[in-house]
């Protein structure tokens, strides 16, 4: 028989020390951490259980938890069984979604109803009988029209006539929600209010592409100059950056990112990084632990799927990250989520004091200004480039 290599040698004594694939039979007794840990030993199924180990250590860390989600989540009812509970254990600090995400949040508040249909049954059928469907959920369209009503009105209130940026816009209607889910007497409130009342930031990276910011527009071209919010979108960058600096730099905590689905929110929240390093050149190493549920493949080049390893040498994640605290999960959010959230929150060790980042964000932007002021010099040398800027222009 041929002799090893060396190298053949080492990978094989490798191999012997990993765990063998041998899960005991399931009796119906299991608590939903054995089942994770001891149950799901390959393919997709090992890929949930090393997401499940990563989010616990994220817990168990005391990790600042940064959010993301993507997709019709909220029609789904995903923030109800899974998001606001996680928030009211301490678990998640910062939020980045998209705005039909908090719009469609509103249809239950104001007392409209999100029902199952059938998603083969016929879109010519559905729009006769004004029904708007989002797959397999459908509404009536009035839900959209007196949800509108709902944003137009909370939107000329006093507070808004300003400008600002993301998370400040979403913690005044959270406050606003927040008032009206008690008016109305509501038991399952909204995400919007859930947040305001912990101080959860909520970004929105693309906050036009939805209905809440066409209620803006509307309200800009009705009532002119009177009407005077703003969305300042260079300060909401910013205040991710500073967001992401105060965690790592002021709170001298690991950084965790959740992402559910991709999209906008996932490269809105794992920008800051590059922001700080490249952009603004304040020293950063990136998240620490990165968990992502996505169905897209990741050979396609699509920013939604890239996985750990291609956001590191963009320094979005750590090298740490890459090598032991990363996992991509090729599975629908809404098919496994639920399942990790129950095994979570089914250890009541699993909870923490909310860290209530949207109080120190005035701070952390000047934090942040200052460490931008401290580089004026440097940062200057980045801003020319031979010829940009005396070129002339061609008739």
């Amino acid at each position: 028989m041929a002799k090893r290599s060396t190298q053949g040698t080492h990978l094989r004594r490798h191999f012997e020390a990993a765990p063998d694939v041998r899960p005991r039979a399931i009796t119906g007794r299991e608590t939903p951490h054995q089942i994770l840990t001891e149950r799901f030993p390959a393919y997709v199924g090992r890929q949930e259980r090393t997401a499940y180990e990563l989010m616990r250590r994220s817990i168990e860390q005391d990790c600042a938890t940064f959010l993301t989600f993507s997709g019709a989540m909220t029609p789904a009812g995903l923030h109800q069984s899974c998001l606001i509970p996680l928030l009211e254990r301490g678990l998640i600090d910062c939020i980045t979604t998209t705005g039909a995400n908090l719009y469609h949040d509103a249809h239950r508040i104001i007392g409209h109803r999100i029902r199952e249909i059938d998603p083969t049954a016929g879109d010519l059928q559905y729009r006769l009988a004004r029904i708007i469907r989002i797959y397999d959920l459908g509404f009536w369209e009035e839900t959209l029209l007196e949800t509108d009503k709902l944003f137009s009105a909370i939107l000329r209130g006093p507070e808004f006539q300003k400008k600002m940026t993301t998370p400040e816009l979403h913690y005044l209607l959270g406050a606003r929600i927040h008032d009206i889910e008690k008016a109305l007497g509501v038991k399952e409130p909204s995400l919007l209010s859930t947040a305001y009342e912990r101080g959860v930031p909520i970004f929105v990276g693309a906050v036009q592409d939805g209905s809440i910011f066409l209620n803006i527009v509307k309200l800009k071209r009705l009532l002119g100059e009177s009407f005077k919010l703003e969305l300042d979108v260079c300060d909401d960058v910013f205040e991710m950056g500073a967001m992401q600096h105060h965690c790592f730099a002021t709170l001298k905590r690991p950084m965790a990112v959740w992402i559910l689905g991709g999209g906008v929110p996932k490269n809105y929240t794992l920008q800051g990084e590059p922001l700080l390093d490249q952009i603004l050149g304040v020293p950063t190493h990136g998240f620490d632990i990165d968990v992502q549920f996505c169905v897209d493949p990741v050979d396609n080049g699509a920013l939604s799927s890239c996985p750990a390893g291609e956001g590191h040498t963009w320094g979005k994640v750590s090298a740490e990250s890459v090598a032991t605290g990363s996992m991509y999960c090729h599975a629908d959010v809404t098919a496994v989520f639920p399942w990790l959230t129950y095994a979570l929150l089914s250890d009541p060790k699993m909870k923490r004091k909310p860290r209530r980042l949207y109080d120190a964000r005035t701070g952390a932007i000047a934090t942040l200004q200052r460490e931008v002021d401290k580089r004026r010099k440097q940062l200057g040398e980045t801003i020319d480039y031979p010829l940009a800027g005396r070129a002339k222009r061609r008739a």
